[in-house]
């Protein structure tokens, strides 16, 4: 089984958020493989690994920063591979890290999603590879039914609380 996405960590500390997606993905049986590697501490091997990940399959990229936020940004700038970036609350509320990331150069771009949303990261590349694989695009919309009837339910249990004043 080769991997279809690819998460990257820029620490290790990131994981309790970047499981998210891993547990997403798993669910609906998209193949992925987890690496750690720093933009500033490793920069070589995070080259070596954005230059080959095409060549490798990879068809998206979850990267994961907090703080300085550098890594989906410096994978983006050595792969046409979509990059999704995550940023991570691990200062400033997060705020750093959204910032770094969505704030790329014109032609470096990196989809961005809210701070800890390793979930959506997930959603969204299967989004990207359901444009051209109709099995993915169909657990793409399974997902989306799983919500829908979520909130259905949810209604349902609301018509059942009783207040004086309630209306529905």
């Amino acid at each position: 089984m080769k991997p279809l996405v690819s998460i990257i960590m820029g620490s290790t500390s990131d994981w309790p958020v970047m499981e998210k997606a891993a547990k997403h993905l798993n669910e609906y049986k998209i193949p992925f493989e987890i690496n750690a590697l720093s933009a500033h501490r490793t920069p070589e091997a995070v080259e070596k690994f954005a230059k080959e990940a095409e060549s490798r399959g990879i068809k998206v990229i979850i990267a994961a920063a907090g703080m300085a936020a550098h890594l989906p940004g410096v994978i983006a700038a050595s792969t046409n591979v979509p990059v999704i970036g995550v940023p991570i609350n691990a200062s400033l509320d997060g705020m750093d890290a959204l910032l770094a990331i969505v704030q790329m150069p014109p032609g470096i771009p990196v989809a961005t999603v809210g701070i800890n949303g390793a979930q959506n990261a997930a959603v969204l590349a299967m989004q990207i590879m359901g444009t051209g694989d109709a099995d993915i695009q169909s657990k793409v919309n399974a997902f989306s039914a799983t919500l829908k009837n979520k909130i259905e339910q949810a209604n349902e249990e609301f018509s059942k609380i009783q207040f004086e004043y309630k209306t529905n």
